[in-house]
C-alpha cells in the first residue's frame, strides 16, 4: 500500500540519479495503533520525533542494518480517528517511515504499524507535477508528431529540474570544456554560487545559461570561495555534459585563468 512520487531518469540523466538520494522527501502516512492512547500523549510523543533521530533500518531493507542518524523536518496535519492516525512527515532522504511508525508505537507502549503510505514529494517533484503510465501511453499513441511533442514536454523534464534544492556553482563559459574533460574547478573559473556550501558536500556545476555540466565535491565552503582569489574549489566527480559542447580553452588538469575574478562579482553572488 505504498504509492506516490517516483522520479525516473532516462539516458544521460541516469548519471545524476544520485542527486535524488540527497534531497528531502515528504510522505502522508496512515498509522494504526495497536491500542488506544490519549490524544495529548500521542501528539507529545510524535513531536519528540521531530529533529535528529537514530534509526535502524527494518529487516526488509536495501541497506545495511546499522543504526544511523536521520533528520525529521516536521510532522504535521495530524488527524486521529480512534487507533488510526493520519499525518504528514517531511524527512531526510533515507528515513524509513515504517520504522518511524514502529518506534512511535514502541515509545507509546502500545505498538503501531504503517497501514498506508504515499510519497508526496521527492526533492523538487511533487504530487501536483507527476504523471502516470496512462500519460506515457497517450504520448506513445499520439496521432500527430506535434501532439506527441506537446505531451512529451510535459511528461519528461530536463535533468536540470532535479537540482532545485542542490547547491550550485555557476562557471565561466571558457571553463566548461575543461570540466567536461574531468578537470577540477579552480576559483578563477567561478562566477557565482549558492550559499551554504560545505566542504565535501555535493555541488552541481552549471553554465550561466542554466545547463548542467557536472557533479562535484566541494573542497571549500561558500565563504572561502567568495573570499579567496585562487585555489581548487571543487573536485569533479561526474561529468554530464558531452565534451566539446563549448569551445576548448585549456589543456591543463585544473582550471586557471590569467585574470582574477573581480571582488564585486564574488560579493554579488547568490
Amino acid at each position: 500500500m505504498v504509492t506516490g512520487v517516483l522520479p525516473l531518469a532516462l539516458e544521460d540523466a541516469t548519471k545524476i540519479i544520485q542527486v535524488f538520494l540527497l534531497t528531502g522527501k515528504e510522505y502522508v502516512c496512515l498509522m494504526t495503533l495497536h491500542d488506544s492512547v490519549p490524544t495529548t500523549k500521542l501528539l507529545s510523543i510524535m513531536e519528540e520525533f521531530v529533529g535528529e533521530i537514530y534509526q535502524k533500518p527494518p529487516l526488509r531493507a536495501a541497506v545495511k542494518r546499522e543504526v544511523r542518524k536521520r533528520r525529521v523536518y516536521y510532522i504535521k496535519d495530524i488527524e486521529i480517528d480512534d487507533r488510526l492516525v493520519l499525518f504528514r512527515v517531511g524527512c531526510q532522504a533515507g528515513t524509513y517511515i515504517r520504522k518511524l511508525v514502529s518506534d512511535i508505537g514502541e515509545v507509546l507502549g502500545v505498538g503501531a504499524h504503517m497501514r498506508e503510505l504515499r510519497r508526496t514529494r521527492a526533492g523538487p517533484f511533487t504530487g501536483e507535477t507527476i504523471h502516470n503510465l496512462y500519460d506515457v501511453l497517450e504520448m506513445s499513441q499520439a496521432e500527430s508528431q506535434e501532439k506527441k511533442e506537446e505531451i512529451t514536454r510535459k511528461v519528461i523534464q530536463p535533468m536540470e529540474s532535479a537540482f532545485l534544492y542542490v547547491q550550485k556553482i555557476f562557471i565561466r563559459d571558457s571553463a566548461v570544456n575543461a570540466i567536461c574533460h574531468g578537470a577540477d574547478l579552480a576559483i578563477p573559473g567561478i562566477l557565482k554560487l549558492t550559499d551554504g556550501i560545505k566542504v565535501k558536500s555535493t555541488v552541481a556545476l552549471f553554465t550561466l545559461k542554466g545547463e548542467l555540466v557536472a557533479l562535484a565535491r566541494a573542497l571549500m565552503t561558500s565563504d572561502d570561495i567568495m573570499n579567496k582569489e585562487k585555489g581548487l574549489a571543487a573536485k569533479t566527480v561526474r561529468v554530464v555534459m558531452p565534451v566539446d559542447t563549448y569551445p576548448r580553452m585549456w589543456k591543463a588538469k585544473s582550471i586557471h585563468c590569467s585574470q582574477s575574478l573581480p571582488q564585486e562579482q564574488v560579493q554579488g553572488a547568490t
